[in-house]
């Protein structure tokens, strides 16, 4: 027994609330006993390295570089990605991909290169295999984006899973992105960033890592072109960053690093090149579109943990109402449960539910409820047995239920690798959809159990389906929430098939963005908390997740009326616009701060309002792109050193730069702007970039510039869409796009296209069609013309 463990659970017993800490206590033994009986030893192993190669074999797309002690699979495939695999190593089956492995590209094949090595030459990159495993991605024109050098494993002699290294080199000017929600970012920083999806346990900031969502996905950007690289395993692994320098030492460049160290699963790698856009574009091809959201998650949220009653939530619905704030949704946390038990209700404080959802929905707001994957372990609970009937729990390696402790109690958790308990899961939401809910946030999903030390997740030997292949909870870890969000949005997707199904979640995996989008969890109130808030959002959009947003005011503490306000009002240019805190925290509802912030809030709010037609533009846009509504400021021009380093402002579409005040007491801050003319929304006073600019953000607003000769939808005085157009630098002509969807079902409205430019003295919009241009059969504002 381990002696510093032994005085953590003293300590846990010792303290108030001795049922459910003594439960984290036993479950934390439990944990361990089962993974010393279950798991297999890592007794002596054997190093592998491909060795040299022996012979090939075409085939369409690539073929197959055979070595003395592995085997190599290289397809290039009609979207452009780049395929390989090693130790003959397919794209299927994968968690991440959407429906099958999209077909070979038959213009690219395999042929000898220099020093007995083989290339395969595509349209948008080249791949050359040394004669001894390394892999060179280039450019069209030859230029070196990634090395990977040959891979090496270390294989248990009685055998088992492999572990396995890949170290790789890019450019020495190149910045790494993604993998996953970082709250450090959203460059990555040299160092160790953790695949493991985890519940930090307390609330994080921007030194906290990992967090609830990792993905093998990084984008590298460089001058010479984007790259995205996922290496398609879900098994538990670490990535170590090193960026390079120009010039280092003797005048030579140091190459930027990355090195993959994973405790098993397969080692294939997909790449995508191209410009930001491209490169996900592809990826949303091969792991799924977007989920388009119904309109009304594109307003404003209302949530927290501890409402406790239908009077309450009234009370909170009456004092937007009364103060003329929009409001569009209101989350249900786990108090509006029967004693936290999953799709229960607590009849004596929510006694006529349906009833409330029902008044709500009548005033435009939503009710959304929270839904964990923990099933209370006791008999009559309805979920429990009905569970048991359909043989749907993880079981242990000796046959026995796998418990865990959450917020109701000893519980056990759904297979969600199992199609068939997908199914069974997607049907329980006839009863949350009966009770009026229309959304749904899936929390504890990792899967979280509490435990008084160790890994407060399942036992690695917990074991599970895997569609059927079987494995254990080194591999299933990772993908278990991504396994239920498709069972949460295939079942709503039946049980209400006119409604497109909203659904966020707070853990996931590569693809998760099929099903929905995601929030912060429990980051920290603090300005580092704000800025990690940021950090989030911009690398989940990298990773082709671009609906999530931030719990506003932080998950913990009270805020300050400054910290509340700003947060708030980066809130507003997000996707996912919630504010929300945990039992224990301050108020979040805008006039517990005072009047000015009250107002300021309520300028925040109206102007989320007004640009709901944008943000439905950006969510239709994802869905048939995959580009994010939030993109970093380098996303039109990844060349561009500076905007590659600059992270505390964001693109919004192509059409909006919003610059928030992440530090207290600013007023004004410094705004890197990328090439060419951007207005002051408020002032109209026009900046050329690029240049660095310093522009007032007084306490009522933050700095959001626009494009010259952008077109954008908004919401008009009537309600009904304008276009607001924003005045192209003359001998320039603008545009942009508009999807016009005011509804929650599955029609997909055409995209209409609109350009700007000035004729004489005045500015000309026409909308672009088949038969030409015709006039727009909306209202037109142009603005920046030197007059309000």
């Amino acid at each position: 027994m381990n002696g510093r463990d032994l005085v953590r659970s003293v300590k846990v017993v010792g303290s108030v609330g001795a049922a459910q800490r003594l439960r984290t206590v036993r479950a934390a033994w439990r944990r361990r006993r089962a993974d010393a009986s279950g798991l297999p030893r890592r007794g002596a192993e054997r190093a592998r390295v491909p060795g040299p190669v022996q012979d090939v074999k075409p085939e369409p797309g690539g073929g197959v570089v055979r070595f003395t002690r592995s085997e190599l699979r290289i397809v290039v495939t009609v979207n452009g990605a780049v395929f390989w695999g090693w130790d003959g190593a397919d794209p299927e089956p994968s968690y991440a991909l959407a429906g099958r492995c999209p077909e070979p590209d038959p213009r690219a094949v395999l042929e000898p290169d220099k020093d007995g090595g083989w290339r395969v030459v595509s349209e948008r990159a080249t791949v050359v295999v040394s004669r001894h495993g390394a892999i060179e991605v280039q450019t069209p024109g030859g230029v070196v984006l990634r090395r990977d050098l040959p891979p090496r494993w270390w294989e248990p002699v009685d055998g088992g899973a492999a572990r396995w290294l890949q170290r790789s080199e890019v450019a020495a000017d190149a910045r790494f992105f993604g993998l996953g929600g970082r709250a450090a970012g959203p460059r990555l920083r040299n160092g160790s960033h953790r695949l493991w999806n985890t519940d930090p346990r307390h609330t994080f900031a921007p030194g906290d890592d990992p967090l609830y969502i990792t993905m093998p996905v990084q984008m590298v950007v460089s001058d010479a072109a984007t790259h995205l690289v996922f290496h398609d395993t879900s098994w538990d692994g670490t990535v170590q960053l090193r960026e390079g320098e120009e010039g280092a030492g003797s005048g030579h460049d140091r190459a930027g690093t990355s090195e993959l160290r994973m405790d098993g699963g397969p080692l294939r790698c997909w790449v995508i090149v191209g410009t930001p856009a491209r490169v996900l574009h592809a990826w949303a091809s091969l792991t799924g579109a977007p989920a388009l959201p119904p309109a009304w998650a594109l307003g404003h949220h209302h949530a927290r943990w501890g409402f406790g009653s239908e009077e309450e939530v009234r009370r909170i619905v009456a004092g937007y109402q009364e103060r003329g704030l929009p409001l569009d949704a209101i989350h249900l946390d786990i108090d509006h449960y029967d004693a936290h038990q999953v799709f229960t209700v607590d009849r004596e404080r929510f006694p006529k539910l349906s009833v409330l959802a029902e008044e709500l929905r009548r005033d435009g707001i939503r009710l959304v409820s929270i839904v964990d994957p923990a099933v209370k372990a006791e008999p009559g609970n309805a979920v429990y047995d009905s569970g048991l009937v359909e043989d749907a729990f993880v079981w242990d390696s000796a046959g026995r239920l796998v418990r865990g402790v959450v917020w109701p109690g000893e519980s056990v958790y759904p297979d969600f690798t199992h199609a068939r308990v997908r199914r069974w899961w997607g049907g329980l939401y006839e009863e949350r959809l009966a009770q009026g809910f229309s959304g749904f946030w899936h929390d504890m999903n990792e899967p979280t159990s509490f435990t008084a030390f160790g890994e407060n997740t399942l036992p690695r030997s917990a074991r599970h389906s895997l569609e059927g292949r079987g494995g254990d909870h080194r591999e299933a870890h990772n993908v278990y929430a991504l396994c239920m969000a498709r069972a949460g949005y295939e079942g709503l997707s039946e049980l209400a098939p006119q409604e497109r199904p909203f659904l966020f979640s707070r853990s996931g995996w590569a693809g998760m963005q099929r099903y929905g989008g995601t929030w912060s969890g429990d980051v920290a109130t603090g300005w580092p908390g704000l800025r990690a808030s940021l950090s989030l959002v911009l690398g989940l959009g990298l990773c082709g997740v671009p609906y999530s947003g931030p719990d506003v005011g932080g998950f913990d503490g009270s805020p300050s009326p400054e910290l509340y306000l700003r947060w708030f009002q980066l809130g507003a240019y997000l996707p996912l616009f919630r504010t929300h805190a945990s039992l224990r925290a301050g108020r979040r509802e805008p006039w517990e701060f005072g009047d000015a912030v009250l107002e300021h809030a309520r300028v925040a709010l109206v102007e989320r309002r007004r640009l709901l037609p944008y943000f439905l533009t950006l969510a239709h846009l994802a869905r048939r792109t995959g580009s994010p509504y939030v993109r970093p400021l380098w996303w039109g021009a990844p060349e561009d050193r500076t905007l590659r380093d600059c992270e505390d402002a964001f693109l919004l579409g192509d059409c909006l730069l919003v610059a928030p005040v992440l530090d207290p007491g600013a007023d004004r801050r410094a705004v890197q702007l990328p090439r060419g003319r951007w207005y002051d929304t408020v002032t109209e006073e026009a900046y050329e970039g690029p240049a660095q600019v310093l522009v007032e953000a007084p306490l009522g607003r933050i700095a959001v510039l626009a494009r010259a000769g952008s077109v954008v939808p908004v919401r008009g005085d009537d309600g009904g869409l304008e276009l607001e157009v924003w005045a192209p630098a003359r001998g320039r002509i603008g545009g942009g796009l508009v999807v016009p969807d005011g509804g929650d079902g599955w029609d997909e409205p055409e995209i209409e296209r609109y350009v700007a430019y000035w004729e004489g003295q005045r500015v000309v919009v026409r909308r672009e069609g088949d038969d030409g241009s015709v006039e727009p059969s909306y209202p037109v504002r142009v603005r920046g013309l030197g007059t309000r």
